[in-house]
């Protein structure tokens, strides 16, 4: 039995819903991971010997409970030190950006995925800058897919710009994690978020590097070394996705 076959079935034997599960938008195969917005989620960077985690199996290596969930949170520079704003367990790690600015992350709106230690919320920038919070963990990324019920005003339905993308949404009391298992447009992962898996606001984490540690799946995938990364270690009992 592979580790990963081991670490499902204990999984399994723990939990009545799966956390992930195969999901087909419009004929194209994504990965979608559901949770309670306040279940046990966490943002992780950089191990204990202070050195970005960068890899799947060096973050399982250093969390004793089992990870139910884990994809790349949130884009990053060369050495790997966030783009935009990082919080994590209280501590700020990079600043808040608000200007326009070139690729996808100063895509605007853009927007940021924050927990205030209860709950997990994605809110467009400018709106979380008002707020003057003080969020345990924040990843800011962009562009937003959804606000408030709206598509982002820049994707056009005829692009032709098709990628791996990954996301995160909320769904009423659930959060929604999104990964394409195709290369889609962006217009194309915004409508999965709103109309497939009815979140109100959704977020876009990144584009070619996105991968997911899905146990429950036997999928941990591996390439070039990430940035910040999101976990789910625990969960409460969840609506089934459509």
């Amino acid at each position: 039995m592979s580790l990963l076959t081991a670490i499902a079935a204990t999984i399994a034997s723990l939990n009545i819903n799966p956390v992930c599960r195969e999901y087909v938008f419009e004929a194209t195969p994504h990965i979608v991971c559901e949770v309670s917005r306040d279940a046990d989620i966490r943002l992780r960077l950089y191990g204990d010997d202070g050195a970005p985690l960068g890899q799947f199996d060096a973050l399982i290596a250093e969390t004793p409970e089992p990870i139910l969930m884990a994809m790349n949170a949130g884009m990053y520079h060369a050495d790997r030190a966030p783009v935009g704003l990082y919080i994590e367990d209280g501590a700020t790690l990079a600043p808040l950006v608000t200007r326009a600015g070139p690729g996808n992350f100063g895509l605007i709106p853009n927007g940021v995925f924050w927990s205030d230690g209860e709950q997990v919320h994605v809110t467009e920038t400018l709106a979380f800058e008002r707020l003057q919070l003080d969020p345990v963990f924040a990843s800011q990324s962009g562009p937003m897919l959804v606000i408030d019920g709206d598509l982002h005003p820049r994707f056009q339905a005829d692009s032709d710009s098709r990628k791996r993308r990954n996301g995160v949404g909320i769904a009423g009391d659930q959060v929604v994690f999104a990964i394409s298992d195709a290369p889609v447009t962006f217009h194309h992962f915004a409508r999965l978020f709103r109309d497939g898996l009815g979140a109100d606001n959704a977020l876009f984490l990144d584009g070619s590097i996105s991968r997911i540690h899905a146990p429950e799946l036997e999928r941990s995938e591996r390439g070039t070394d990430l940035g910040p990364i999101v976990e789910i270690l625990s969960r409460d009992e969840r609506k089934d996705l459509p």
